[in-house]
């Protein structure tokens, strides 16, 4: 994600009033018949008479949590919803851990606790955070929702842990200053059934840069990291113990073995789109990086650079990440990591990169269909916001899954775990969509 400028502001605040009359109702909306999905997408997309989300015809969504809503902590959704997770929770309980990217100076939903002690944590109430949405899988009807973690600033993207818990990043470095108590960048672990507010303990040894995302191997309980800056480097994390990241570990940066560094594509094609090259790794030290530099340390050591990493998910043996606004149009670039075994190195491709805002603009969080497909969450603002979700063919072809109506970003895109339903957050006003409909892996 990146900073609200001036006029992102204003768009989101002319969409709050057109909005509100809609989700007030919790409405679902069908598009039409069933239509089977094909190699290059689902057909075009039906206008949606609430002028909400536009989604292909067989489709419907159904808002399941919006900005203002009552929780059962005493608290309200708080705006800005942003990543998200989605976990099994055995007995026909499934939960959404949903990210907030709010700053010291927004409405936190009531968000009281132990992150809110004056004493202990600031002098202002931090209102970054998660909140939990307890869901019936089946009729998706909510049963509990509560605030997760607060006390942070700017909690962007995250990850799923195998484990069952949401890595909840900040996008931000903000330093202890009198007024905000504690240092910020870091990476907070939220279990996804903790029924309650957790204490926000940062996990220091992930380091300390402006975070965007992350993912786990579940192979090897590595952590990979995305981090948001026009500059910034992919790094992993290597846990003393699998599964318990609060004990330490060891962070790494990418490299690429041929000695380039520079993906971007800006000046000069440095990473033809569709090419390969073997990575290794780099030990970084002073992770906690009171000055902010983790990334610029990295590069003078050799550490390839990004534009602007964002979303990350793991699949089988590989992971794919966006750099928002990488490529020769600037418009964003999708890389591939596949992790090596045995003595085969870990492998880069440049798995697809925009040739126009028209084809895919700005990709930013992102998860993988049951079908290999990936679904792209577009995060650009102009005078006219036009955000898609964005279907990539496994062989690297664009299509548009989903139009957002309203003047925002469609955030946090996630598969239930029987992959039949697609949850996505509208960023502001806050809003939750649960995407049903005839997926081609249902039968």
């Amino acid at each position: 994600m990146t900073y609200l400028a001036p006029d992102r502001r204003r768009f989101l605040a002319g969409t709050a009033a057109s909005f509100a009359a809609l989700v007030a109702t919790g409405c679902s909306v069908r598009t039409g018949g069933a239509l089977a999905g094909s190699p290059t997408g689902y057909g075009p997309l039906v206008p949606d008479p609430a002028a909400l989300l536009d989604l292909p015809r067989g489709f419907s969504y159904k808002i399941v949590s919006k900005l203002g809503d009552a929780m059962d902590d005493g608290g309200t959704v708080p705006d800005r919803a942003d990543g998200m997770g989605c976990f099994d929770l055995g007995k026909g309980k499934i939960a959404l851990v949903r990210n907030h990217e709010l700053a010291a100076d927004h409405d936190s939903g009531g968000a009281s606790g132990p992150a809110f002690d004056t004493v202990a944590r600031s002098l202002i109430p931090l209102a970054g955070g998660t909140t939990t949405i307890v869901l019936d899988a089946k009729s998706l009807a909510v049963e509990k929702q509560y605030r997760s973690l607060a006390g942070t600033i700017r909690n962007c993207a995250g990850g799923i842990t195998p484990w069952g818990s949401w890595l909840t990043c900040e996008e931000n470095t903000s330093k202890a200053d009198g007024r905000i108590n504690k240092d910020h960048g870091w990476v907070f672990e939220v279990p996804a059934a903790a029924g309650r507010q957790v204490d926000p303990v940062p996990l220091k040894a992930m380091g300390r840069f402006v975070h965007e995302a992350a993912c786990v191997d579940p192979a090897t309980g590595i952590v990979y990291l995305t981090e948001d800056r026009n500059e910034s480097l992919l790094y992993r994390f290597i846990p003393k113990v699998k599964g318990k990241l609060a004990e330490g570990g060891k962070l790494e940066a990418l490299v690429l073995v041929d000695g380039s560094a520079d993906t971007r594509n800006w000046d000069m094609v440095g990473f033809a789109p569709g090419s390969r090259r073997a990575a290794r790794w780099i030990a970084m030290s002073d992770v906690e990086a009171p000055e902010d530099d983790l990334r610029l340390r990295g590069a003078a050591m050799g550490a390839a650079v990004f534009a602007r990493g964002e979303g990350i998910w793991m699949g089988e043996g590989e992971m794919f990440f966006t750099a928002t606004s990488g490529g020769a149009v600037k418009q964003g670039q999708i890389f591939r990591l596949t992790v090596g075994t045995g003595d085969a190195p870990d492998m880069l491709d440049l798995f697809f990169e925009s040739t126009s805002a028209e084809q895919f603009a700005y990709g930013d969080n992102l998860t993988i269909a049951p079908d290999g497909h990936l679904i792209v969450c577009e995060d650009q603002y102009s005078d006219t916001v036009n955000n898609h979700l964005r279907g990539i063919t496994p062989d690297g072809q664009a299509y548009p899954f989903a139009l957002l109506r309203t003047q925002t970003e469609p955030a946090g895109a996630c598969f239930s775990p029987d992959g039949k339903v697609l949850f996505v957050n509208a960023y502001s006003p806050t809003a939750t969509l649960a995407i049903t409909g005839p997926w081609p892996w249902l039968g």
